[in-house]
């Protein structure tokens, strides 16, 4: 089937990605493609990246990062080997994820050698059941962001997620590109600050829509960690998105982070199979990185 592809460029391409997008959301309940992915698309189109696009699927390599959609319609017909066979045909090392655990996926990426590496679990919680109060700790308040605190808080959340594969690398075009979008609100990206004024951590919320809010991102810095901010500042920003009048809060924890889960666990948050990401790896990127090399 690959002989017979019709790929895209350009404009074209970038708009059927956009319908398959769409479809898949229609259809899965979820984007089948990441922050990171949207962003890049937005603000980069398809410049410095791998780019196989049909008018019912598309391949895209970023660097060492695959994605794989097919538009539900067209499941099952083949498109989506056919695509990938031509994304990972350059060796090297890849990691894909399957956004919702498709068998599809399990299927591909065991035909191509990838082997499974991570699990994304969202958790979702009832915004109408109740929560505690906010008592931070001696000598800390929380504040809304300021323009100002840039600078810290880039600098705190790259030490936070070091070891982080995604969150960890973002840079100030990255932060100034999430900020510029629609959701943005600076009173929803809450600080925990030390008498001096010292960044300690943070909790960004995001807002999707009327009735749905995010714990996006809690961060705390090495030195402050163990103090139980993190507890402190995702019960802030709980109580900010209630008061917003959502009905229900969405997280994403990796599913080993075991005192994360814990933690939101007694506030109420649950998983469910179904939410489920799994990110697969190929065999080389696999090694290295149980190696540490």
């Amino acid at each position: 089937m690959t002989s017979q592809l019709r790929l895209l460029t350009d404009a074209p391409a970038l708009d059927a990605i956009g319908r398959v997008r769409d479809a898949s959301r229609e259809a899965d309940g979820t984007d089948p493609v990441d922050e990171a992915v949207t962003l890049r698309l937005k603000h980069h189109g398809l410049d410095g990246i791998g780019s196989w696009v049909s008018d019912d699927g598309f391949a895209l390599r970023r660097g060492t990062e695959l994605d794989l959609v097919v538009a539900p319609g067209r499941r099952g017909s083949g498109l989506g080997a056919s695509l990938g066979a031509l994304a990972v045909a350059e060796p090297g090392p890849l990691t894909a994820w399957s956004h919702g655990d498709h068998p599809a996926a399990a299927a591909l990426a065991q035909r191509w050698g990838f082997v499974r590496t991570r699990e994304l679990w969202v958790m979702r919680r009832p915004a109408a059941v109740p929560l505690p109060s906010v008592e931070p700790p001696a000598g800390v308040r929380i504040r809304d962001y300021g323009a100002s605190d840039a600078d810290a808080l880039i600098a705190v959340n790259a030490a936070a997620f070091a070891h982080h594969p995604e969150q960890g690398a973002m840079d100030a075009a990255g932060l100034a590109e999430r900020m510029a979008e629609p959701w943005f609100d600076p009173a929803g990206l809450l600080l925990a600050v030390d008498d001096d004024g010292e960044l300690l951590g943070f909790h960004w919320t995001k807002q999707h829509d009327a009735s749905l809010g995010e714990v996006y991102v809690v961060g705390i810095a090495p030195a402050a960690q163990g103090r139980g901010l993190g507890r402190v500042l995702t019960i802030a920003g709980l109580h900010h998105l209630a008061a917003r009048g959502v009905s229900e809060v969405l997280l994403y924890v990796e599913s080993d982070n075991t005192p994360a889960r814990r933690l939101y666990e007694a506030l109420g948050f649950r998983h469910a199979a179904a939410d489920t990401h799994v990110q697969y790896q190929r065999p080389e990127l696999a090694r290295n990185s149980a190696t540490g090399e």
